[in-house]
């Protein structure tokens, strides 16, 4: 989260409405990157937790090889096509003549930056299923820590614009490339990222992807979602897309917080499911609701109340000031309802319910969002754009209540299989 918050903040202080907009169009790329490396993150922690769990340590292990080898292949392959289609893509992120030269130097260092992103995912999700979250921390804390001193130094002191948040997201990540996959060398008592060791049954395989893929699809949906915004508020002007890039940034102080509480809670469902805990299980699972649900309204509330000011940090231009924090009062109205639709995503990842995920994965900023933005912005225009997402996220999270329902209520099926 605050990786892109302190691009878009720096990059803000800049005042040129233009350049925070090609930052912005750029966003969805960083959420394509964390997509693929969830698919091997995510579902190599799923299938961790369960196997220590069910006490396969030597399996436990060998599959998180797999998953950082595999990352680090898929992490060679986007980057080399990131460069051979750049633009195309950049025409996909809905570029204007006015942002282009912004976002292609932006977007060519994130392209080259694709590994690193990529293959941190692994570490990030797997080291937590050994119960190492504090290790997990410091390497993430330090590499953003490091960004924030360089975006400043870079963007101003070396007068690089967009290309500085771009470098000084490269250093961060490099940094705690290195010190995750040290922990995980030194620290970690059952996985490992041995070469020689990350062959693994092709039943594991298949546990990796079938939570795997419906986990990045998330990530996907988000780019999809971005993207979208991006290409239906490009026609009411740049001071409209600077605005959403910076209503989305801060409206992610509470939805990444609410990430990283179902993050907490996946390995403890993970490894309750493999040990058949239910009572356990169950207790988790509604406790992750009700903290992420309420922390949500709480602090929601008060974004809500000094929305303008927290927008008018990023730039002094009132139209993009107005737009922001309009545009940051009616997301945030529905956050409740995102921490909801979070718990039950990663609750159906790690309760190997891989269809459940995906329905869930496909729906808040994918399926649904599709059908709601098109709809409500041809009859409601500007207004139409904005309370689409809303929208879309009480949906989400009605469809999430009746998934989990019918699977862990009184003749749920996960219930009557125990």
């Amino acid at each position: 989260m605050i990786y892109n918050l302190t691009d878009t903040f720096f990059v803000a202080q800049t005042q040129n409405a233009n350049l925070v907009a090609g930052i912005t169009i750029c966003t969805p790329l960083f959420s394509m990157m964390i997509a693929l490396g969830d698919m091997f993150g995510l579902g190599g922690s799923s299938a961790i937790s369960r196997l220590l769990g069910q006490r396969k340590y030597d399996v436990a292990g060998r599959v998180n090889s797999f998953c950082f080898y595999a990352a680090l292949v898929m992490g060679v392959i986007v980057t080399i096509c990131l460069f051979v289609f750049k633009q195309q893509v950049l025409g996909l992120l809905g570029v204007s003549q006015e942002t282009y030269r912004y976002a292609a130097i932006y977007y060519q260092i994130m392209a080259a930056a694709g590994i690193l992103i990529i293959v941190s995912l692994v570490p990030i999700n797997t080291l937590r299923t050994e119960g190492l979250a504090t290790q997990f921390m410091i390497g993430t804390a330090s590499g953003t820590v490091f960004k924030i001193f360089l975006d400043p130094l870079f963007i101003f002191g070396f007068h690089l614009g967009a290309a500085g948040a771009a470098l000084a997201t490269v250093v961060g990540y490099l940094i705690t490339d290195s010190i995750l996959i040290a922990y995980t060398v030194r620290r970690a008592r059952y996985i490992h990222i041995n070469p020689h060791k990350m062959h693994i049954p092709g039943a594991e395989v298949k546990d990796v992807f079938m939570i795997g893929i419906p986990a990045s699809v998330t990530n996907f949906m988000t780019m999809l979602g971005t993207a979208l915004m991006n290409n239906f508020l490009i026609k009411y002007g740049a001071d409209k897309v600077a605005g959403f890039g910076i209503a989305t940034k801060v409206e992610t102080i509470v939805t990444m917080v609410l990430v990283g509480f179902c993050f907490g809670s996946q390995a403890l469902i993970g490894y309750n499911y493999g040990a058949r805990n239910k009572e356990r299980l169950k207790k988790i699972i509604q406790f992750d609701i009700l903290v992420n649900a309420g922390f949500a309204f709480i602090i929601a509330l008060g974004l809500i109340a000094i929305a303008p000011w927290l927008c008018g940090l990023f730039m002094k231009d009132q139209n993009v000031v107005h737009a922001a924090s309009y545009m940051l009062r009616w997301f945030l109205t529905t956050t409740p309802f995102i921490g909801i639709s979070l718990v039950f995503t990663t609750m159906f990842q790690s309760v190997n319910q891989p269809l459940d995920a995906f329905i869930m994965s496909i729906s808040r900023q994918g399926f649904i969002f599709t059908i709601v933005i098109f709809i409500v912005a041809s009859v409601m225009g500007y207004q139409g754009v904005i309370v689409s997402q809303p929208i879309a996220d009480v949906i989400t999270a009605c469809i999430g209540l009746l998934l989990y329902w019918r699977e862990f209520g009184p003749r749920g099926k996960v219930i009557q299989n125990w």
